[in-house]
């Protein structure tokens, strides 16, 4: 199911940046430049967003799992709410490196979180000092800033998406490294090579963001709840 043209121009999704911040991999998805500003050509945001939405959906409904990441503030929030909705990993704020490429060590720091929140809530802190209660309260609010939407991450994913695909431009080379499909939301300054499912669109306007967003969280939860295919011959 493809999003329509006016849902999407109502979200003001056809905005680029100025002409001048053009990355040459977005012209063939710009429809014009109106007063030096570049305006994306709709259908082909309408189309690209469809196999976008169909690759994350098979992604889910295969049982593995799709990365969110949102580090800019027009994003943080949407992309947290949409997350956990779908009930998907999500990154809501600063791309720790390595989080992908190093994502052994991360895991570690994301299991020491689990286990320190699992003896705070069972009482078993109380054998500490206060004082170091209170150091084992800040270590815990500092994991939780860091990794907090990524402790359902038990492996590596099997694609991100990202809000503005230069932005998160760490997250997407990482990605990229490893062979692990990227989905974006990305403007007309943006490396589109980079990112296997691109949704080229306006990726500052909080409308677009939260309708792309909501649109991919979407296609998630769909495929989570589709049956598997059968196995042929089955």
């Amino acid at each position: 199911m493809s999003t329509d043209i006016q849902t999407l121009y109502d979200a003001g999704a056809h905005f680029g940046y100025a002409r001048a911040r053009r990355h040459p991999s977005a012209a063939p998805f710009i429809f014009t430049t109106k007063d030096r500003t570049d305006i994306f050509d709709l259908e082909e945001t309408s189309r690209k967003l469809a196999a976008a939405r169909a690759f994350v959906a098979s992604v889910a409904q295969s049982g593995k799992q799709v990365l969110f990441v949102g580090g800019k503030h027009e994003a943080l929030s949407f992309v947290k709410e949409a997350a956990e909705r779908a009930g998907a990993p999500y990154v809501a704020g600063r791309w720790i490196g390595g989080s992908l490429t190093n994502f052994k060590n991360i895991r570690k720091r994301i299991d020491r979180l689990q286990k320190l929140m699992s003896e705070r809530e069972s009482g078993e802190l109380g054998k500490y000092t206060k004082r170091e209660r209170l150091m084992i309260d800040r270590e815990i609010d500092e994991l939780l800033a860091r990794f907090g939407g990524l402790v359902s991450m038990t492996e590596l994913p099997a694609a991100l998406f990202v809000v503005d695909s230069r932005h998160e431009n760490t997250a997407v080379k990482e990605a990229n490294q490893l062979g692990i499909p990227v989905v974006g939301l990305a403007s007309s300054d943006c490396d589109f090579s980079l990112v296997r499912y691109p949704v080229p669109a306006n990726d500052t306007s909080i409308r677009s963001i939260k309708l792309v967003i909501g649109e991919i969280a979407e296609a998630y939860i769909g495929g989570k709840k589709a049956p598997v295919d059968a196995p042929a011959g089955k």
